[in-house]
């Protein structure tokens, strides 16, 4: 539907929407999020979520999709499109490990949805896929920077080495997500620069 079609309370109505269900797949997943509940959290009628999501169910997962890829991609910003320095790394990470600390919930929005789509919705997989090789394309390109700038061995592979942060990411929330504790993410992430940092140029790896 198109957004001039759709009043400013309209708009903040069907933000409102999109943001519960984000919260309910988060702690539901997709088959536990349904439109019943949807309208339950957000007090709307059946009506009202047809006019803002006239493909139902299908088109608010994958809106949620959208956004939640917004707020990921906000977060890391700008160090995520720089990447050429230790500094830009390290401010990087603070920031990711920052916004997951934020959301007060131990689970990657963009991941969790990764893992349902497949059995899901065909057209919701390959919007996470591309969202997902955007981001190590991101991480790859920072790697590439370094070794332009000298500052990393020209042998790494910068697609592995993004391969690996993402993984951190991933796995690392999993394992704080029990614990409450943000301990688990930062560890894994650092172990993953460690991979960066051992390619260093320089003993000190700065």
């Amino acid at each position: 539907m198109g957004e001039t079609k759709i009043t400013d309370r309209g708009r903040v109505t069907r933000q409102r929407i999109i943001e519960a269900t984000g919260e309910q797949i988060l702690a539901a997943g997709i088959g536990g999020t349904t439109l019943d509940t949807v309208r339950a959290a957000t007090l709307t009628s059946k009506s009202q979520l047809f006019h803002y999501f006239p493909g139902g169910k299908s088109e608010l997962v994958r809106e949620v999709a959208s956004w939640e890829w917004t707020q990921l991609v906000a977060a890391q910003e700008p160090f995520i499109r720089d990447l050429s320095t230790w500094e830009s790394w390290d401010a990087w990470r603070a920031a990711l490990v920052d916004y997951y600390l934020g959301l007060g919930r131990w689970a990657c929005p963009i991941g969790s949805l990764a893992t349902q789509a497949a059995t899901t919705d065909p057209e919701l997989e390959i919007q996470i896929g591309a969202a997902m090789e955007m981001w190590r394309n991101w991480l790859a390109s920072g790697v590439e920077r370094m070794q332009a700038a000298g500052r990393v061995e020209a042998s790494v592979d910068p697609q592995r080495i993004a391969i690996v942060m993402l993984a951190a990411i991933q796995g690392g929330l999993v394992l704080s997500q029990p614990l409450r504790s943000a301990w688990p993410l930062e560890a894994a992430l650092e172990a993953a620069l460690g991979s960066l940092h051992r390619a260093s140029t320089t003993s000190a790896g700065s």
